[in-house]
């Protein structure tokens, strides 16, 4: 029996197509470029240089994140514009709250059989996400991996590496009972949640394509996919110059997991969820899954993106600076003494509730 000569190709897995795809994004991460890196592609390795980047003593921070179940609802709805700003924004704002400014970026895109139009739409979200965040795309990996993804299906990690002055870096150890907790707007449900949320949206049956009233004319599929928002930009001139005691960047654990977090041992964080209004996407969502507010305030940022700590003394000047900076500033709550912790607390009437309510985490 003959069997002819087999190929890569013949297996599932085109060469070309990677090659192709290479040199289509080779611009977009030239885009990308800042001091110390000129983003260029191709190599086996991505360089960066701290000294042309005008550190003299830093610590290099390094996070790592993905995009998680929101990349299923990319793909059922064919927008995938804003999953790489959400990668990015994963790793570089869990950066800014150590004081860290994002330096450089790597992605790894893996998928079942590569489909170029949508790796290079996904690639040129990354390069958007990372001018946002001020860091350069200096490398990366596609992984053409047939049999271990469903058709259409393609996942994300991004990997990104930050810097502080040594005599800068943001550990909380300077929050005390009596400061003030700042609440910067979220851009929506950002990265989190998406694993009830798509089971809210398969229990009721929305269609994604519908309009969401809130949105203007926007669809609910581009209401939930908003990418998330990065704050290193507006925070980093206020973290650089000593004015703020602690950051959080709220994400999985919401409210009530995350900011205590950042807190030292002694310092209890109080949060009043009537200090700012849930986001229209909230409501829907807590009503479709019948949500209780303490769960909402464990699940979702609920409108809060980050969390900044700060003395009474400053709490005027910051919000002023960061509002300047394109940011919504709400004060949502204190430090006081007691256990390390949050609680978040609502009145009869927030979050769809008919009665007070509070929830409370220990770290």
């Amino acid at each position: 029996m003959s069997h002819k000569p087999l190929t890569y190709a013949d297996a599932g897995v085109s060469i070309d197509a990677g090659n192709a795809l290479v040199k289509a994004i080779g611009p977009l991460a030239k885009s990308t470029a800042r001091p110390g890196a000129d983003a260029q592609l191709g190599g086996f390795g991505g360089f960066f240089d701290l000294q042309a980047a005008g550190y003299r003593d830093p610590l290099l921070v390094a996070a790592n994140d993905g995009v998680g179940t929101k990349l299923k609802l990319a793909i059922e709805t064919g927008l995938h514009d804003g999953v790489g700003i959400d990668l990015v924004a994963m790793c570089a704002n869990d950066l800014i709250v150590q004081g860290a400014e994002a330096l450089f970026f790597l992605d790894y895109y893996a998928t079942g059989k590569l489909d170029n139009k949508v790796a290079a739409a996904v690639v040129a979200s990354i390069a958007e996400g990372c001018r946002q965040a001020g860091c350069a795309l200096i490398g990366g990996e596609t992984a053409e991996m047939p049999g271990m993804y469903a058709a259409g299906d393609y996942d994300l990690a991004g990997f990104c590496v930050g810097a502080v002055e040594r005599n800068k870096v943001l550990t909380g150890a300077d929050i005390r009972p009596g400061d003030l907790i700042l609440g910067l707007g979220s851009s929506g449900v950002h990265s989190n949640g998406f694993s009830l949320v798509r089971r809210i949206i398969a229990d009721e049956g929305w269609d994604l394509g519908k309009s969401f009233p809130s949105t203007e004319g926007r669809s609910l599929g581009e209401a939930l996919l908003e990418p998330t928002r990065i704050y290193v930009r507006s925070l980093l001139p206020v973290v650089q110059e000593g004015r703020i005691h602690g950051l959080a960047h709220i994400t999985g654990g919401g409210l009530l997991e995350n900011i205590p977090r950042v807190l030292p041992e002694g310092c209890h964080a109080l949060v009043d969820t009537g200090r700012w209004e849930l986001p229209p996407v909230f409501s829907m969502l807590q009503e479709g899954g019948r949500i209780a507010p303490q769960e909402m305030a464990r699940t979702f940022n609920c409108g809060i993106g980050m969390a900044v700590i700060v003395s009474p003394d400053e709490a005027d000047s910051v919000s002023n600076t960061l509002e300047g900076a394109g940011e919504m500033v709400f004060e949502i709550g204190r430090i006081e003494p007691g256990q390390r912790g949050c609680t978040v607390r609502g009145s009869s009437g927030t979050w769809n509730s008919d009665r007070d309510w509070s929830a409370t985490h220990h770290a």
